[in-house]
């Protein structure tokens, strides 16, 4: 069973127990655009205690809001009490919530392209607030003031960035101007949701258009902290470069990428990204200009091209290039290394290990590691083909070294 079915079938169950119910918000409006949604969220006149009545398996994730999760077909489906919002203080939560009306329902939500309903069973779209004309304009407004709209959650100016990036639709002028003004108060929302919208906003294929207005509102620059001048611009450029379809590592490293790396790992902080993300991000700042060394040694090819994320930072350093308008010609010419290397394995287990150095001669400690890597180094270059071939290079290395007990 499909997101849809599973919201379809749901929604027929409540018809049959009496309650109105709808399909409401993203999938709505993704329908009507001819795309395909993420999810389906139902909306209801049933109470939160009526739907876990009527259904076995629900999950009470936010009971007290009107939203309950319904497990059904094996999906989940957010179904929602109709509902209006009340006392919001801390720019995240309403203070209270009252059941209510789909009108009222449709004037709490965010942007009028997202406050619309669709009944599946009479197949009619309901749009108390010319969600559809807007849909049509292109235009991504606020439901109401949107001051107001704001003032409630913070995060929705990230969102009209978002949506504007996503659906290639410009912001109403009134909303675009409340986004600006109200900009340094999306530090009051927590780095994991500013992350999200972030992610949404930077995988983008339109991920130049949406850091543009990110910069002009002010929020890049709430966010992380003096994100401006040339090297914001500079970011905006390699975006814009980038291949369609991105991470969101490569495309925060692609965002930071005229900033030197342990200052733009500080900014990063605010995001509370995962370890693997900070080092993936990491691992393309420190390697920025790496592979346009024209000399670069075979040992050196091998070991940054067995790197898990070297895709990613040839990727990087391309549209480096194409945004400061210079040759890419260093990087094909490495590709093209890389290609006459074959299926060999890139990063093979050492042909000694370290007791097999000691046995050899060599002194735990510093120079046991000095050895083993240069050792490395010179079997990756082709010239410690056997066991046999390394055990003399070994013996040579220390007789040099005078480091033979």
């Amino acid at each position: 069973m499909t997101n849809k079915q599973a919201a379809i079938e749901i929604i027929n169950k409540l018809h049959r127990s009496g309650f109105q119910a709808l399909l409401a918000g993203g999938c709505v409006r993704d329908m009507l655009l001819g795309r395909p949604a993420n999810d389906y969220d139902v909306a209801t006149d049933a109470e939160p205690a009526d739907v876990i009545k009527l259904f076995k398996r629900t999950i009470k994730i936010g009971a007290k809001f009107g939203v309950v999760m319904v497990l059904a077909g094996g999906q989940q489906i957010e179904v929602a009490t109709f509902r209006s919002e009340m006392g919001y203080t801390d720019g995240r939560h309403p203070g209270s919530v009252k059941f209510t009306s789909t009108i009222e329902d449709a004037k709490r939500r965010d942007f009028t392209i997202n406050a619309m309903f669709y009944d599946p069973v009479q197949k009619e779209v309901i749009d108390y607030v010319n969600g559809r004309a807007d849909l049509k304009k292109r235009i991504v407004r606020t439901v109401g003031i949107p001051k107001e709209r704001f003032d409630e959650d913070y995060l929705r100016m990230l969102r009209a960035v978002r949506f504007s990036a996503q659906l290639g639709f410009g912001v109403e002028p009134k909303t675009w101007s409340a986004v600006c003004a109200n900009a340094k108060n999306i530090v009051r929302i927590s780095g994991e949701r500013i992350a999200m919208e972030l992610e949404g906003i930077l995988i983008s294929p339109n991920r130049s258009i949406g850091t543009s207005m990110l910069i002009k509102s002010g929020l890049a620059d709430a966010i992380f902290y003096e994100f401006t001048g040339r090297q914001s611009e500079m970011a905006v450029r390699v975006l814009e470069h980038l291949r369609k379809k991105v991470d969101f590592a490569l495309a925060l490293a692609a965002f930071f990428v005229a900033w030197p790396t342990e200052a733009s790992l500080e900014k990063m902080k605010v995001l509370k990204l995962s370890r693997n993300q900070i080092k993936h991000i990491k691992f393309l700042l420190t390697g920025r200009g790496k592979l346009l060394d024209k000399n670069m040694s075979l040992s050196a090819l091998k070991l940054i091209a067995a790197e898990p994320y070297f895709h990613d930072l040839y990727e990087l350093q391309r549209a480096i290039q194409k945004a400061e308008k210079k040759s890419v010609a260093a990087l094909a010419s490495l590709r093209r290394r890389i290609k006459a290397l074959g299926d060999i394995e890139l990063k093979p287990r050492p042909v000694l290990n370290g007791d097999e150095l000691i046995e050899l001669g060599a002194v735990p400690g510093p120079t046991l590691g000095q050895l083993a890597q240069e050792m490395y180094i010179a079997q990756l270059e082709g010239q410690l083909e056997t066991k046999k071939y390394a055990h003399q290079w070994v013996r040579n290395w220390l007789e040099k070294r005078r480091t033979i007990r």
